[in-house]
């Protein structure tokens, strides 16, 4: 499984890759293997907040429906509009076309309590024991 280690992660994996102000956020490859084929992705719009730890959005499969955490608080600058007509990209590349939405940061310091990809791989690690 990938852990890629330019991205931070949370405890209800989600990946965030930082670029100045701007979170661009998905779902990890773990999560995408646990709910399998990912048949229905809602997302917020842009212009939206999302505050760190609330749903901001749904993914569905054909195992399971799960909420979509915000990993960080701020304002949605961007969506994936690829992803309603192209579920499948959750599932293909989920660190790369299948990336949700970009966050701009309201409090910078949310990161902090991000796990690093080994920090991620040892909590995986332990969800799988």
């Amino acid at each position: 499984m990938e852990f890629p280690d330019d991205l931070k992660y949370s405890r209800e994996h989600e990946w965030v890759l930082v670029e100045g102000k701007v979170a661009t956020v998905g779902i990890t490859a773990f999560a995408e293997e646990q709910l399998g084929d990912v048949v229905f992705v809602e997302l917020p719009a842009v212009g939206d907040k999302v505050t760190k730890d609330e749903a901001m959005g749904v993914v569905e499969s054909v195992k399971a429906v799960s909420d979509v955490y915000a990993p960080v608080s701020g304002t949605v600058l961007e969506v994936n509009d690829d992803l309603p007509e192209s579920t499948e990209l959750v599932n293909e590349d989920p660190y790369g076309d299948g990336w949700m939405v970009k966050i701009e940061l309201s409090d910078p310091t949310d990161l902090d309590e991000l796990m690093t990809a080994a920090e991620y791989e040892a909590f995986v690690q332990e969800q799988q024991e």
